[in-house]
């Protein structure tokens, strides 16, 4: 197995079968294990073994594959698959950090993710510094002695900055930090975070490693002390853990991902390349495009590829903007990302609304910005979709 491509590891990796020797994964539909003695009841809350399980909250055999081969995929020692990716930012840092630890992030993230670390880890003690994430001498001054782990998306949502995770890393290491990078617009197929630097990676699996918009995940992935040591005992005791049905899904889900995803860059670069300049646009955000203030470090990071996102920001602001989104006729106007389906959003109203406006100035989420998930669609039918909305804007 170690030797396996990252398209075989995605198809077999981790898999268990039954007596019955099914060729897709089996659901293990159940909420808890039977023991045939007391003794073995008592061993297994003791000790579980690999194949032996307690109750669907602590784990379970149709989750314990997708755990595994995500682990596999990220090149990592284990993973814990939670019930939605905001499950797993939320596990990851509040199962590491106390009152009176200190955390650097970029201020630069998803709204959710802001809310815990501004609200609820500084309610309960512990001290935030946000920073310019693309600023390396801003982490340098950031980062003390005494700081527990810094956190940042490696391209955030929605602007598209792209982080440097090497050089982020030796920063917080230096200081015995942990890194804790949200992966999700780098994609598992694109990024090599750990092998980058990072000691923790989340995703929210209800993108694209779902990618069809059927079910809410996430996974936390790092070192098998960190995961079974500081994660599980967080999450198997607050109730956050994945469903089977849920982890199925994902399996799924993974089988197809790495064709998915670099179906949907090439069709994202395509359409950046379109309308790189358009009269209708203040901007044109794509980190593959050369003009991207990243695109060197997009070449070293992420192989060159610039993910499943674009960002077009409308000159004429919000009145613009929802013209736009309300001439498309093959995309959707949703808030999700990574899906097969084309998907429209409105930053500043929708997933950022709760940020004050000069905050949302700051991080360059203007009134006209709207974020473009590509999905699989031909790519000639979403460049004629996005040319008649820009004409109705």
């Amino acid at each position: 197995m170690s030797d396996w491509k990252a398209r075989t590891t995605l198809v077999h990796g981790g898999t268990r079968r039954s007596q019955y020797n099914e060729v897709s994964e089996a659901i293990f539909l159940t909420q808890g294990f039977v023991y045939e003695t007391a003794e073995q009841a008592e061993a297994r809350f003791i000790q579980s073994g690999d194949d032996e399980f307690i109750y669907a909250r602590y784990g379970n055999p149709t989750v314990a594959m997708f755990e595994e081969r995500i682990a596999l995929l990220e090149g990592t020692e284990d993973a814990f698959a939670t019930a939605s990716g905001m499950a797993a930012v939320n596990g990851a840092l509040v199962s590491m950090l106390k009152a009176g630890d200190h955390v650097v992030a970029a201020r630069a993230l998803f709204g959710s993710c802001l809310y815990i670390l501004e609200d609820i880890l500084c309610r309960f003690g512990v001290e935030v510094t946000l920073v310019d994430g693309t600023d390396l001498d801003q982490w340098r001054a950031a980062v003390r002695g005494d700081t527990a782990a810094v956190f940042f998306e490696s391209m955030s949502n929605p602007t598209l900055e792209v982080i440097d995770i090497a050089a982020v890393a030796d920063i917080a290491h230096a200081v015995g930090a942990t890194v804790v990078v949200d992966n999700v617009f780098s994609t598992p197929v694109f990024s090599d975070a750990i092998a980058q630097g990072a000691d923790v990676v989340v995703y929210s699996a209800t993108k694209h490693i779902d990618g069809q918009g059927r079910a809410l995940g996430g996974v936390i992935l790092g070192t098998r002390d960190f995961i079974r040591g500081t994660v599980e005992p967080y999450m198997k005791h607050t109730g956050g853990s994945m469903s089977p049905f849920t982890a199925w899904i994902m399996l799924k889900g993974l089988e197809t991902i790495d064709l998915r995803v670099r179906a949907q860059a090439e069709s994202a670069l395509k359409i950046a390349q379109d309308f790189e300049g358009h009269e209708k646009l203040a901007r044109m955000i794509y980190p593959g495009l050369k003009a991207h203030a990243q695109n060197d470090l997009v070449q070293r990071q992420l192989g060159g590829k610039g993910g499943t996102v674009v960002a077009f920001d409308l000159a004429g602001g919000q009145a613009a903007a929802f013209r736009f989104l309300n001439a498309l006729e093959v995309a959707v106007i949703s808030n999700n990302l990574g899906d097969a389906k084309s998907i429209a959003t409105h930053p500043a109203t929708t997933t950022h609304q709760r940020l004050p406006e000069a905050q949302k100035a700051a991080l360059g989420i203007t009134p006209g910005l709207v974020r473009f998930s590509v999905g699989l669609e031909d790519v000639g039918d979403l460049v004629a979709d996005l040319t008649r909305a820009l004409e109705a804007s």
